[in-house]
């Protein structure tokens, strides 16, 4: 009888430890299970592929190609705000360079960007439309959490303090890795350097690229001959234990994340596929292998160099040359962003001063433009005046510095008040060398040229509206009134950015036949764009009194 009950018992006891074990299991397979959702599935149009492909392989008539001598430069600041330069009022820095390519030719006070953001707003300014009718709404990421426990431990351990948090996603559903390696420019568009090379332009990438990882979005299989620099979102300027360096730190896991990638994997420094130790500080190196490329190269017809400067973008790092001139500042933080613009300002100065060196100026068109506003949550820039900054649709994420020159062409000194955008850069090159687009796209850029040379009537403007989307950040500007509308918070915020550029005043309850027309305006012009490719990983807070807004990244 004993024996019997002592049987039972460890029947009962096994039953339990086994019911302990499965639900260990269930729960451990539920936990580390990987998150990949069909949601995020990546399927290109095949039809458009193909399109695009004999677009590309259409011989261009020989007469024409000899009309097409114009030289192309553009030139992107990677962070930096409209007020960080001389030109739009900065007291902290002389950017000589910058400058003066608005002052011997042409300065936008009212130049947008077509996203606060580096990746998407690289993505519309290289194919002249916006980013969401082809998916690249969101930053493009060479990670996401691979289960629900790392999702859970990121969520809660790592990024659960400050200002950016990770995302609440329901379900916590993710790409799987194939998807993630189609993040980025889609074998479907158009881009620019495939455009020109088409017409004969010998094409050169020199800094950083951040538009896809995959070999159907490297620079080398998208129009370029020649390229120099890396393919993340940010690399190392200079190796961290160099004693010529000065490196700034910051608090938020953010940036612990950059440092820890130093030069790894996309973020190492390549030429043409080949990836080299770089020892020299990377903003000087960018300028130097720009120039030297244009002085070897431009005597064998018409070339386009895309410089996309990753400075001032984190990490702050900075020659002591450059620190020193700026003794003066006493925050270590500003001092050494400061000095990392007076760099770029040198860099930039490279390649004008090789412009006009080689005698070439008045065949050469200088483009520079900010990918979107200062970065304020360095603590480094506020964009004063201006509200808010990078990860915002505040006039401090979206109004950034740019500017033309060229010299015979463009009056010296122009200013251009009117609204304008990134995805005009386009259309303008596109329209001065006579390119015949492909009849099945819809561009929104529109030629900049005759505004410039006051060939329009001084009442007409560029556009009627300009827009921008974020997932549930959304914004809209028309005239001179502009909606920001945020759906993850329920906020709205109705400015004049003409008598109100700070965007003080919300007059939503003063104005609502405004907001009603704008609503509609901004809902019709979703409905033409398609649906982000992937999810965002990162929610960013902004506090505006007592308004919260979020911006997904």
């Amino acid at each position: 009888m004993k024996n019997r009950k002592k049987r039972r018992k460890a029947r009962r006891s096994l039953l339990l430890w086994l019911l302990i074990a499965g639900g260990v299991v269930i729960l451990l397979s539920f936990l580390l299970w990987p998150l990949k959702s069909r949601k995020f599935q990546i399927v290109f149009d095949q039809d458009k592929i193909v399109y695009r492909e004999n677009y590309l392989a259409e011989k261009v008539d020989s007469a024409v190609l000899r009309k097409k001598q114009l030289n192309i430069i553009l030139i992107i600041a990677d962070d930096l705000g409209k007020t960080d330069i001389s030109l739009y009022g900065s007291p902290y820095v002389k950017t000589t360079n910058m400058d003066a390519i608005g002052l011997e030719g042409v300065t936008f006070n009212e130049g947008y960007i077509s996203s606060p953001i580096c990746s998407p707003s690289r993505a519309g300014l290289m194919t002249g439309r916006y980013q969401q009718r082809f998916g690249f709404e969101l930053n493009i990421h060479e990670r996401y959490p691979k289960s629900r426990l790392e999702y859970f431990f990121a969520k809660y351990f790592i990024a659960n303090k400050g200002d950016m948090r990770f995302s609440d996603r329901k379900g916590v559903a993710m790409p799987s890795f194939k998807d993630m390696h189609k993040q980025g420019l889609p074998p479907t568009e158009f881009i620019l350097p495939e455009i020109l090379k088409k017409y004969g332009y010998q094409t050169g990438c020199f800094g950083k690229w951040h538009l896809g990882y995959n070999q159907t979005a490297i620079p080398m299989n998208r129009g370029f001959d020649y390229h120099y620099g890396f393919l993340e979102a940010h690399s190392l300027y200079a190796y961290e234990d160099d004693p010529n360096i000065i490196n700034q730190h910051h608090e938020d896991f953010t940036d612990k994340f950059i440092w820890g990638k130093g030069r790894k994997g996309n973020c190492a420094v390549f030429r043409n596929g080949e990836e080299i130790v770089e020892k020299e500080y990377l903003t000087n190196r960018i300028g130097e292998e720009a120039t030297t490329w244009m002085k070897d190269n431009h005597k064998n017809g018409p070339f386009f160099m895309y410089v996309p400067f990753s400075a001032p973008h984190t990490p702050f790092q900075v020659t002591k040359d450059y620190f020193d001139k700026y003794a003066h500042i006493e925050d270590r933080n500003k001092r050494v962003y400061y000095a990392m613009i007076h760099a770029l300002d040198d860099a930039v100065g490279q390649i004008t001063n090789m412009v006009d060196s080689l005698g070439i100026a008045e065949n050469t068109l200088i483009v520079f433009i900010s990918d979107n506003g200062g970065a304020a949550y360095t603590h480094a820039t506020d964009n004063a005046p201006l509200k808010g900054g990078k990860l915002g649709n505040f006039e401090g994420g979206l109004n950034v510095p740019f500017m033309m020159r060229w010299k015979g062409t463009i009056p010296e000194a122009t200013v251009v008040n009117h609204p304008v955008i990134s995805l005009d850069i386009f259309m303008t090159i596109c329209n001065i060398l006579e390119v015949k687009l492909p009849d099945e796209r819809k561009f929104d850029g529109v030629n900049l040229l005759p505004y410039i040379l006051g060939e329009n009537k001084a009442e007409e403007k560029p556009h009627t509206a300009l827009f921008w989307r974020s997932l549930y950040h959304k914004a809209i500007r028309k005239g001179k009134w502009k909606l920001i509308k945020d759906e993850k918070s329920n906020e709205m915020a109705l400015y004049d950015v003409e008598a109100d550029k700070p965007e003080r005043t919300n007059l939503i309850d003063q104005c609502p036949d405004v907001l009603q027309e704008l609503l509609a305006d901004l809902a019709a012009w979703e409905a033409e764009m398609s649906n982000p490719n992937w999810p965002n990983v990162l929610d960013y807070k902004m506090v505006d009194g007592d308004a919260v807004y979020y911006f997904p990244m």
